[in-house]
């Protein structure tokens, strides 16, 4: 049936808008933490998908790392193995670490990864163990309480970015592969450690010099004190608005992160709300965009 005139009039509305965004971004890097409730919901997987090998096939090179925190805690319970927090960070007994390394090395990467392949693209699935690209090093945890001073706590295998060995990425990238990540790094000692997927993204971004990092998330971005979306905003916005209380809470690390790349030559940050369809695509392809938008002061002709 043939579109109705003011129909086809939006479609290509759309298309002419996403334009001038295609023609900046052409072989340029975009590093997308793929986390919350887009990773568990078909319709928006999917969606997720579509968006990835669209951005490749239009000339963009996309990085995906993956979280997992759901998936773990589901099959540690189904092994019988309680899951236990300090501070918002699991702690990782060795026994724990095998199930994150067999949940987020192989059930989650390779449906991220066989979801991409079937909506037509060349995705690979990884952990920083292959090649040795993520190098890691343990957390060093300190916490405090009004009853006690403050102590290093072992929340176990649990671990920080030492080093990106790029290497392997690259060559991925130049035979147009798509990457798929998870966030597990190996340290010197030659054991494995869980590292957070937001800190995994924003440190390959710095070491991929990308263009964009995007964190996808379950909330509609940065809100300010009326719940109103804040974007646009420098680094020194955000430091200002750290510093008298606007961003607190759970959303504090995931805005560090996204400020750390900025502020190490990523071009902009963006927080956007993945529970939209086709999230990814309104943010980076029209005009108004859908989320926060953190941006820096990078060099704009870096290959």
């Amino acid at each position: 049936m043939p579109l109705q005139h003011s129909a086809a009039g939006r479609i290509a509305h759309v298309l002419i808008e996403a334009l001038p965004y295609i023609k900046k971004f052409q072989n340029r890097t975009l590093v997308i933490k793929f986390g919350g409730n887009a990773m568990v919901d078909t319709r928006l997987k999917n969606n997720f998908a579509q968006d990835i090998v669209l951005l490749k096939l239009v000339g963009l090179n996309p990085v995906i790392v993956h979280g997992g925190g759901p998936q773990i805690g589901h099959l540690l319970k189904r092994v019988g193995i309680e899951s236990e927090f300090i501070q918002g960070m699991r702690v990782t007994t060795r026994e724990t670490m095998d199930v994150v390394e067999m949940v987020l090395g192989a059930q989650v990467n390779k449906d991220i990864v066989s979801l991409i392949n079937q909506h037509g693209g060349k995705a690979v699935g990884l952990t920083g163990k292959d090649g040795h690209f993520i190098h890691a090093k343990k957390m060093q945890f300190t916490a405090s309480s009004e009853q006690k001073a403050s102590e290093i706590i072992d929340i176990g295998h649990v671990g920080e970015v030492a080093h990106i060995d790029t290497g392997l990425i690259h060559t991925l990238v130049k035979n147009d592969f798509i990457p798929v990540i998870a966030p597990i790094g190996i340290g010197d000692d030659g054991q494995s450690y869980n590292i957070n997927a937001d800190l995994v993204a924003g440190k390959l971004a710095e070491a991929l010099n990308a263009e964009k990092l995007i964190l996808l998330t379950n909330t509609e971005g940065l809100l300010d004190q009326n719940g109103q979306l804040l974007t646009g905003l420098s680094a020194e916005k955000v430091d200002d608005l750290i510093a008298d209380g606007t961003i607190y809470g759970g959303m504090l690390p995931k805005i560090r992160c996204a400020l750390e790349a900025v502020q190490n030559n990523v071009c902009s940050s963006h927080i956007i709300n993945g529970t939209l369809d086709h999230a990814v695509l309104l943010e980076l392809f029209t005009d108004e965009g859908i989320g926060t938008l953190i941006f820096g002061d990078c060099d704009k002709n870096k290959e």
